[in-house]
């Protein structure tokens, strides 16, 4: 008799089999290919491995497909909301075909987005999305279905890129502030890709109605920290702005902080339009008026994107937009004066 603190047997494969009444290989076609099995096998071989709490190898699988049933994802700022919808998107999808997702963070230059890359690469991933910058040096020569998630600088005609349609939604905002009669706006953006398009964006259609346009931080990041600075040298150097266009959330947040260190009030005084619709803009304490990008809908197409590659390489290179819309909170009104 075994000792009590000895731990139990995991079930193999094979107990599956025996208590399914079925043959190894078809337990394992289950696992792999269910839609080759019918339905009674299945339900069979399901009810079986939820009895013995059997939990697949994934070592096993792999050497058996020559698959690891794992999409690598490099970003390079953790702290950024886009990408929890992003992956939030990209796992919705690839969960029903078996896919787990593996995150490396790295750091902006191009060494540091390489070597996140390599490490993923180096653990056999299926595929590879590249959600960081620059991304066209770590594009070529991975072995394996490789695409770019998000507006990247230098992404070659060939590569798949899926992205929001960041120059739509900068158009948007610009046509919300337009519209309550705002005049004098200050646009609080970075040096990214992303943050480039929202700026054309919103900065053709402002400049196109005549409006007095200031933009702040266009070589700097796009942080709390950043927002707030901008903020600042915008709000110091021209006080008349009744409102701020800021290229993310988190942006809008740091230009909270200034409007309010300068005793003035959102959006008594100054209306407030974030970037991403993120968890922030969705705060009761902040009810912030924000784009949406639907980076929940672009990390689904990314991974169905992804797969088609994986089945098919010969597939065509893609390139889609996910359309934005606005949601109005309580951050923006007309101008008080």
């Amino acid at each position: 008799m075994a000792p009590p603190n000895a731990q139990a047997r995991r079930p193999t494969l094979y107990d599956v089999a025996k208590l399914a009444g079925v043959s190894p290989s078809l337990v394992s076609l289950v696992l792999q290919n269910p839609d080759r099995v019918s339905e009674k096998r299945r339900a069979a071989v399901r009810s079986a491995i939820a009895e013995l709490g059997y939990r697949p190898s994934r070592a096993a699988t792999a050497l058996a497909s020559n698959r690891t049933k794992s999409i690598g994802l490099v970003i390079d700022d953790y702290r950024n909301l886009w990408f929890v919808d992003l992956l939030r998107g990209m796992e919705s999808a690839l969960t029903e075909h078996g896919y787990q997702v593996m995150l490396a963070d790295s750091r902006p230059g191009e060494n540091r987005i390489r070597e996140a890359a390599d490490g993923l690469l180096a653990m056999h991933v299926d595929g590879l999305v590249i959600a960081a910058e620059p991304a066209g040096t770590v594009l070529t020569g991975t072995g394996v279905p490789t695409l770019v998630a998000g507006w990247r600088n230098g992404v070659p005609a060939e590569v798949d890129l899926i992205t929001n349609d960041d120059d739509a939604g900068g158009a948007l905002a610009a046509e919300h502030l337009l519209g309550l009669g705002h005049t004098k706006i200050g646009h609080l953006t970075g040096a990214g890709g992303a943050a480039a398009h929202r700026r054309a964006g919103f900065e053709a259609r402002a400049r196109d109605s005549g409006a007095d346009l200031r933009i702040a931080g266009d070589s700097g990041g796009t942080s709390e920290e950043d927002g707030y600075a901008s903020a600042c040298w915008l709000l110091d150097h021209h006080p008349e702005t009744t409102a701020i266009f800021a290229a993310n959330d988190t942006m809008a947040l740091g230009a909270f902080g200034a409007i309010k260190a300068r005793g003035r009030a959102v959006p008594a005084d100054i209306s407030v339009i974030g970037y991403d619709n993120s968890v922030l803009a969705k705060s009761r304490y902040l009810e912030l008026t924000s784009v949406d990008n639907r980076s929940d809908l672009v990390g689904v197409e990314v991974a169905k994107v992804l797969l088609e590659r994986i089945a098919g390489p010969s597939v065509s290179p893609q390139r889609r937009l996910i359309d934005p819309s606005l949601v109005v909170r309580g951050t923006t009104s007309r101008p008080a004066r």
